[in-house]
């Protein structure tokens, strides 16, 4: 954010060297560099100081080269030239500048150049100097995070929003209104008011320009702001009122001989004509600095930054009451704040706040952050880490519709310089389709099949004519899937969507036991001559007894069949041993006694091959009769299949009527 320091906030002198060193070179250029910086011209002042330390060339000058050098990276680290500024402290420790806070500043210039083995490197030098420095082990977690976002970004998309960014600082963009067909944004173009160029920045001093979709939604070239708010000073940062009516922006303060500062006014609409602006009054302190300002949703509050006294340190976001402003001033608290600088918040809605900050671990420079208010008034803080972060400052978001909008930053400019890029998040495409059919694998065409999620999603879809269906679904949901169709018994599935940030299809089959023929159930297993169920038949029959849970009025007879092996007596005694076993289990399930019939077949009801049949066993065709005399025709290995086929359990539908008195 290196040309938004034209309107940024009044900074103290950092102490450069010790008087004695001061008098061995206080020539008239560098005590012109040190007033320049004293005022915050820290351009102006970083090429005073550049010119002093190329002068410097004797062995006896190299400390004070080092004191020059160390300015130069703190001029060059306030314009956001995160590699002249790297560069200018590797000189001052290089020259043996004394003071240990050069490692520090180094770190964090790496750091905002992506170059975070080397930050991680001078933040652990830093540390065994002063190893409790806070925004030290901020800036180490950083870097350490930063290497694994980047390789895990986010779905957001990135570009840069090329129609509004000129050759110099584009930032701070702001949607009017809800229609969010204006956006305005500050901008030190060429074709800004004034002719005069920024001491501090060495362009053009900022002004407020905006673009409008035509009537194809098409954003055109910008334009300055209309009415009375650009003048030859720097104005910019805005927010507005959510009817749009009335303007809030952040206007530098500047006085001859003395540093810069910031303070927030407002401007009223009339006809797209911006009004001349009138100074908010936030406290009566007027030695600290207010900016960034940024209206609440239903536009009862004004959100800004300062350093005004009571803060955690740098910059704090603060809000006051817009309609009763005394004794509503509140510091947003210690979970937002940090000894950093924390600005440019953005409200989207009264429980969501956006803000940058570079006190909270970031990947450099400023980061964006989401702040959403929890249920016991805490605030949940999340880095929204790549693509919309990067090693470089990023901040100034605004939404327009869903997941979509724009925001600022300076990566890939070497001069500091602030674009606009546009973001958007693609939505998720989560799906679930299937088919529904009987349980020998014959499509049942126009099947209701409902899905109910835990999110309160209800959805309801009739299946085409092969059974298939589709739904779109939302991740990390709970769902209860039910399928019928007339002349079926209802089938219950229940799932969970993957919580992943990635597109998903699930796929999901319903076999829906027919109410007019006998509906085999796979996987029953027998010990030899005996009619004990055997373990491995619990999945099964626990399946069937979910069928008659969710069809309570259905009542169903029990059979089991026989092979061809054995007398006729037998294999009728042994069946209805067998559909006792299956019912009593049903029984000892809940099931009411009522509703069961057992009965034993023997091998009197040979299997008619199906589709489902066919596939499993493509031997025999659909609609193979498997009788004693057709078996008997086949080969050895044949007839063991017919025989497996024919020893079944069936359940059959007999009525759907049962009531439970």
């Amino acid at each position: 954010m290196g040309i938004r320091v034209k309107i940024t906030y009044c900074l103290a002198l950092v102490a450069v060297c010790a008087a004695v060193v001061l008098s061995s070179c206080r020539g008239a250029k560098l005590s012109d560099a040190e007033e320049q910086y004293q005022r915050g011209e820290y351009f102006d002042a970083a090429n005073t100081y550049r010119k002093v330390y190329n002068k410097m060339k004797s062995r006896e000058e190299r400390p004070t080269r080092g004191m020059v050098a160390f300015q130069m990276g703190e001029c060059y680290r306030r314009l956001n030239m995160s590699a002249r500024a790297s560069a200018a402290y590797q000189n001052a420790l290089r020259y043996e500048y004394p003071d240990s806070m050069a490692y520090f500043y180094l770190a964090h210039s790496q750091q905002a150049e992506g170059k975070y083995a080397a930050a991680i490197k001078n933040y652990e030098t830093f540390l065994t100097y002063v190893p409790d420095h806070r925004l030290s082990q901020v800036g180490l977690e950083g870097c350490r995070l930063a290497l694994q976002w980047r390789d895990e970004p986010t779905r957001y998309i990135v570009k840069s929003a090329r129609l509004f960014n000129s050759r110099r600082a584009d930032f701070c963009p702001m949607f009017l209104d809800g229609n969010f067909d204006q956006l305005y944004f500050t901008s030190s173009t060429e074709d800004a008011t004034g002719e005069t160029k920024s001491e501090i920045t060495g362009t053009k001093k900022c002004d407020i320009f905006f673009s409008k979709k035509d009537e194809n939604g098409n954003w055109q070239r910008p334009e300055p702001a209309e009415g009375g708010v650009n003048t030859e000073f720097d104005e910019g940062i805005t927010s507005f009122t959510p009817d749009g009516s009335a303007m809030y922006l952040a206007k530098a303060r500047r006085e001859l001989n003395a540093g810069t500062s910031v303070e927030i006014y407002a401007s009223q609409r009339s006809d797209a004509q911006w009004s001349e602006p009138m100074k908010v009054e936030i406290t009566a302190d007027t030695l600290s600095a207010y900016g960034d300002p940024a209206v609440s949703a239903d536009g009862a509050y004004l959100y800004f930054s300062s350093d005004m006294p009571g803060g955690q340190g740098g910059k704090d976001l603060w809000r006051i009451n817009l309609k009763e402003q005394v004794g509503s001033l509140e510091n947003l608290g210690d979970q937002i704040n940090t000894p950093g600088d924390e600005r440019f918040p953005y409200c989207r809605t009264d429980s969501v706040l956006y803000f940058a900050s570079d006190g909270h671990p970031g990947m450099g420079g400023l980061d964006l952050f989401k702040a959403t208010l929890q249920p016991d008034g805490s605030w949940k803080v999340e880095n929204m880490k790549p693509p919309i972060n990067s090693a470089a400052d990023d901040f100034g978001i605004t939404f327009g519709e869903g997941e979509s909008g724009f925001f600022s930053s300076n990566r890939n400019d070497a001069r500091g310089y602030d674009h606009i890029f546009s973001f958007i998040k693609p939505e998720l495409k989560i799906t679930i389709t299937g088919y529904v059919l009987d349980k020998d694998e014959y499509a049942v065409p126009d099947a209701t099949i409902r899905i109910v999620g835990n999110d309160g999603s209800n959805q309801k879809a009739i299946g085409k004519p092969d059974g298939s269906f589709e739904f779109n679904l939302q991740r990390g949901v709970r769902y209860v899937m039910l399928a019928g169709a007339k002349g079926y018994l209802n089938v219950k599935q229940e799932f969970v969507s993957d919580i992943a940030e990635e597109d998903a299809e699930y796929y999901v089959e319903f076999f829906l036991p027919s109410i007019n023929k006998p509906q085999v159930l796979e996987n029953i297993f027998y010990d030899y001559d005996k009619a004990d169920l055997r373990p491995e038949s619990k999945v099964a029959l626990d399946e069937l007894v979910e069928i008659l849970n969710e069809n309570p009025n259905v009542t169903i007879e029990m059979a089991s069949h026989t092979d061809r092996w054995g007398s006729n007596a037998y294999n009728d005694a042994l069946s209805l041993r067998r559909a006792q076993s299956v019912v009593d289990y049903l029984v000892a399930a809940g099931i009411d006694m009522a509703r069961l019939q057992p009965h034993g077949y023997g091998e009197t009801r040979p299997k008619v091959v199906t589709k489902r049949i066919a596939r499993l066993y493509p031997q025999f065709k659909e609609g193979d009769e498997l009788t004693e005399e057709f078996i008997e025709q086949l080969s050895p290995e044949d007839q063991a299949a017919a025989d497996q086929i024919n020893r079944r359990t069936e359940f059959q539908v007999l009525s759907l009527t049962y009531q439970r008195y």
